[in-house]
């Protein structure tokens, strides 16, 4: 933890109180508020956490209003641009970038714990055919504690590293084989002189029938989404691994929290969300219209897959990602597929808009990661397990450090208590 170099003075009536304000590498100060109930006997009120910094971290940070996104210092532009995810991962997961040796054995120990343990297929048999893919993620992530019993110590750290390994290269096969699994076809199992990304798409679509080769550049493309989507600093689902860390538990049942947090659509289901709007807009044509209800204020209509929560600017991932889009849709192909003609036509007309461009509204990573993944022959319902897959590696980083956090204490927010004061139980032939 830094040190506090100055002091914020709060006066609560007759009591005043002095709290600490530490001054990160990059970003706004931060009011240490530990002791202000113990000092000043109150709370802060802040639903959402939007102004309170629940950890330190030295993983990511995000500037908003600059649009800028960096991981352990590095923009992730030139890592999406000049990296690749497994480099990522390592960088996240240990602070540096490899070296050569570094990076062909961290490669290696991922490759070598691809497979899933043969009894885990009963487990996928157990669900509906037609669950939904996250469904069939949380279990089975969370089931992985009952199949890999050396690895759910968190007090030990070669336990914590085994299970990072097997977290990071076990979710694109759950991932594929709950793909699998909701569509009706045997799992493929995954093949070690495959890279990381080209393995995932091989077992997503690969039938025993024929061989499937996969293409370099959707290659390309998916290993950029899931370079783009590794980690993004202190979001809902990451704080859920956190808390749910905070705790104790042992790391898949971590990761299954992060999982299920992911799956709403306020966060991870902004890109299916994105491209359920472009089927609802249908064809090129009705854009004008939607354009006008977006900018309607009594119309409950939003552009999906425009703007962000936390970018004032515009998402820095978005320019890589709209490269790839570019890329595949030249590959793939836009005249037979309505939804992704509607997609290009939408972009450009709402680029040369004054009003988004005014407002900031620009295309996020969501946007284009959800025309990717449909040229490439996703169902809707994939785009968020895919989404998980990318932020294992981000959820992974974040759980070990905190758990090196001295600092570590169970997570208890408090609440400003809104219900019915103390009141007498009342016998039920009285009431």
């Amino acid at each position: 933890m830094a040190e506090s170099t100055k002091n914020a003075t709060l006066t609560i009536g007759d009591k005043t109180v002095e709290l600490p304000i530490f001054s990160p590498t990059s970003g706004p100060d931060v009011i240490d508020i530990r002791k202000l109930y113990a000092q000043a006997g109150v709370f802060t009120y802040d639903p959402g956490f939007t102004s309170t910094a629940s950890c330190d971290s030295t993983i990511t940070f995000i500037d908003g209003d600059e649009g800028i996104l960096t991981h352990r210092g590095y923009p992730i532009g030139e890592l999406a641009e000049k990296s690749h995810y497994l480099e990522v991962c390592y960088l996240l997961l240990y602070g540096e970038l490899p070296s050569p040796t570094e990076l062909e054995d961290f490669e290696d120990r991922v490759t070598n714990h691809t497979m899933l343990h043969e009894q885990m297929m009963n487990f996928f048999r157990g669900f509906r055919r037609d669950a939904h893919p996250m469904a069939v993620m949380v279990g089975v992530v969370g089931a992985m504690s009952a199949f890999y019993h050396d690895s759910t110590d968190i007090n030990d750290e070669w336990q914590r590293e085994v299970a990072s390994i097997r977290l990071i290269a076990k979710m694109p096969t759950i991932a594929a084989m709950a793909f699998k699994y909701t569509i009706g076809q045997p799992f493929v199992y995954p093949r070690n002189d495959l890279d990381y990304a080209s393995n995932f798409l091989r077992m997503c679509f690969a039938v025993p029938a024929e061989d499937y080769v996969v293409d370099p550049i959707l290659s390309r493309a998916m290993d950029r989404i899931f370079t783009l989507h590794a980690d993004h600093e202190q979001n809902a689902s990451t704080s859920t691994v956190r808390l749910a860390s905070s705790s104790g538990a042992n790391p898949f049942a971590c990761i299954a929290a992060g999982i299920a947090c992911l799956w709403g659509p306020a966060h991870g289901g902004a890109n299916q969300a994105c491209l359920e709007m472009l089927k609802e807009i249908g064809t090129p044509d009705r854009i004008p219209e939607f354009i006008a209800r977006a900018k309607d204020k009594d119309d409950p209509f939003r552009l999906m897959g425009f703007g962000h929560r936390v970018y004032k600017n515009f998402d820095p991932r978005a320019t890589v990602m709209k490269q790839s889009a570019d890329e595949v849709l030249e590959l793939m192909g836009v005249e037979n597929n309505p939804i992704l003609q509607v997609a290009k036509e939408l972009e450009k007309q709402a680029l040369e808009d004054p009003y988004f461009a005014d407002k900031k509204l620009f295309p996020n990573v969501d946007f284009y990661s959800g025309i990717i993944l449909e040229a490439m022959g996703f169902p809707t319902s994939m785009f968020t397990p895919i989404f998980a897959l990318a932020r294992t590696v981000g959820w992974i980083s974040q759980w070990k450090e905190q758990l090196n956090d001295p600092q570590l204490k169970i997570g208890r927010p408090r609440q400003l208590y809104q219900g019915a004061d103390v009141r007498s139980y009342v016998d039920i032939e009285k009431r």
